[in-house]
């Protein structure tokens, strides 16, 4: 009996050897076959310098009923640095109505072709 229990158990641990190097062999084709993608998202992109910059308004009945929280506005800026559109990524909606019209007066450095630049607005009642 003690003979039957060692081969089954034998036989259990030897298919989680291949088991685990089939997982680790597999695993490895994955790593390398989307390792590219992974690093381009990384990528740091580069961003245009912006000129002139205005603030966003903070109405006075948002900043005293404490309504706080961050604004994100991709900004799509012409060659020679106007914005031509503000795109709302996330943030409460009149905060960001007020990011996105102070976005549309910025100016940004000249370049050789349109860009999106990512901004970003953290609204603080404390602060402002």
């Amino acid at each position: 009996m003690t003979d039957r229990v060692y081969r089954t158990v034998r036989s259990v641990s030897g298919f989680k050897g291949s088991f685990s190097l089939a997982a680790l062999a597999l695993l490895f084709c994955l790593t390398a076959i989307c390792a590219p993608e992974v690093l381009a998202q990384n990528a740091p992109k580069p961003h245009r310098k912006v000129i002139v910059m205005f603030d966003p308004e903070y109405p006075a009945v948002l900043k005293n009923g404490h309504f706080e929280g961050q604004v994100r506005i991709d900004a799509t800026v012409l060659p020679n640095g106007t914005v031509s559109k503000v795109e709302i990524k996330g943030g409460n909606p009149i905060l960001a109505q007020c990011a996105s019209q102070a976005v549309m007066r910025w100016k940004y450095a000249p370049a050789s072709a349109q860009t999106v630049e990512e901004v970003t607005f953290n609204f603080n009642s404390n602060n402002r």
